[in-house]
């Protein structure tokens, strides 16, 4: 950067001994930078919300009055803990009807087997018809789909009274227990959350120019999920999480309220350090090709606006309206639209500078 001053001129009017006084200069020095394009490689971070890969509602299939709970809020389970118990009696007698069921529909088909196959040898003798014959191969048929629903309702009645028996689908942490012994419980009913933590996955926003980059690198986002660089997961109080993540997936969809794309992180959780609900920081390691980089003292914020002052070659300057993306570390960001190489702007102290102002190069 080279140093230029920009001169202010006010006029200052003091009335004194009916006098008037020459006006005073003033001068504030102003850093400027001429735009230029270079490659850089810096930290860029996204804050990111925190849950287990594995996290399921823990939901009820059935109804019934919730007979006992056998875990606690946060106790740590294992696939196939048992969770809750509701009352099966009720299941238990369904089973048991749809299993007698079972048995006089065999004995049904049974008989008319015995019918079939006795009209069978009857009508090859000749003492009976072909009519009678194929009577009483259809009933015989009949008697085996019956066999078959009787066979589909006992399998219903099973499942009916496995789902009494609530069990956790992953290892995991239970959450908030929702009903208490005694409740009624009915069909898709919640009642709790296990959240899965042997894996995490943190998910945040990427701006369509920082996916544009990623696929300027990489060629896609496939090629991205498989080659891109670690990514870092920095606590709320600045420390850092100690096992490294990888990208893997992408919404595949523009958000048309944020203009931005989700992607997933997965962190390796092997002592249970992280939590479904936490909030953090990503950092990732980001090149960017042909920046133009700027300070961030160069930025001028007016709502959801960015402007810079250029210094033209009338000496004046004069503000654009500028598009950037801050580069993560706090420092610099990287001029995506609103300037060109080779312009000269003001770098440092913009928020003090004024449409107009004279610069003396």
């Amino acid at each position: 950067m080279k140093k230029t001053q920009v001169l202010f001129y006010s006029l200052l009017v003091c009335v004194l001994s009916g006098c008037v006084k020459e006006p005073e200069e003033q001068h504030t020095s102003y850093e400027t930078v001429t735009l230029k394009r270079e490659n850089v490689t810096a930290p860029v971070s996204w804050s990111a919300a925190i849950r287990g890969t594995g996290d399921v509602s823990i939901v009820s299939r059935c109804t019934g009055t919730l007979n006992a709970i056998k875990v606690k809020d946060g106790q740590r389970v294992k696939k196939g803990d048992v969770l809750f118990l509701i009352d099966s009696r009720s299941a238990e007698n369904a089973l048991v009807h749809a299993r007698a069921d079972l048995q006089t529909a065999i004995a049904n088909r049974d008989n008319m087997r015995l019918e079939a196959e006795s009209n069978k040898e009857l009508a090859e003798q000749g003492i009976i018809g072909e009519y009678l014959l194929r009577k009483s191969l259809n009933t015989l048929q009949s008697a085996e789909a019956q066999v078959a629903q009787a066979n589909a309702a006992v399998r219903d009645a099973e499942l009916r009274l496995d789902y009494c028996t609530i069990k956790s689908p992953v290892d995991g942490l239970v959450g908030t227990i929702l009903p208490r012994v005694g409740d009624v419980i009915s069909e898709g009913m919640m009642l709790t959350r296990v959240a899965g933590v042997s894996e995490m996955e943190a998910s945040f926003s990427l701006t369509e120019s920082q996916i544009h980059a990623l696929v300027s690198e990489f060629g896609n986002l496939d090629e991205v999920i498989k080659i891109a660089p670690k990514v870092l997961l920095r606590f709320k109080d600045g420390s850092e999480y100690s096992e490294k993540g990888r990208i893997t997936s992408f919404s595949g969809m523009v958000d048309q309220r944020t203009g931005s794309v989700s992607c997933f992180v997965t962190f390796p959780n092997p002592k249970g350090e992280l939590f479904s609900g936490m909030q953090g920081t990503i950092v990732m390691p980001f090149e960017w090709q042909d920046a133009m980089l700027v300070p961030l003292t160069a930025v001028v914020r007016i709502q959801d606006k960015a402007l810079v002052y250029k210094v033209g070659a009338d000496s004046l300057a004069h503000s654009a309206i500028v598009e950037i993306e801050e580069l993560g570390d706090g420092v610099r960001a990287a001029i995506l639209s609103g300037a060109e190489v080779g312009e000269t702007i003001v770098a440092k102290g913009a928020a003090n500078v004024h449409e107009n102002d004279k610069v003396i190069w």
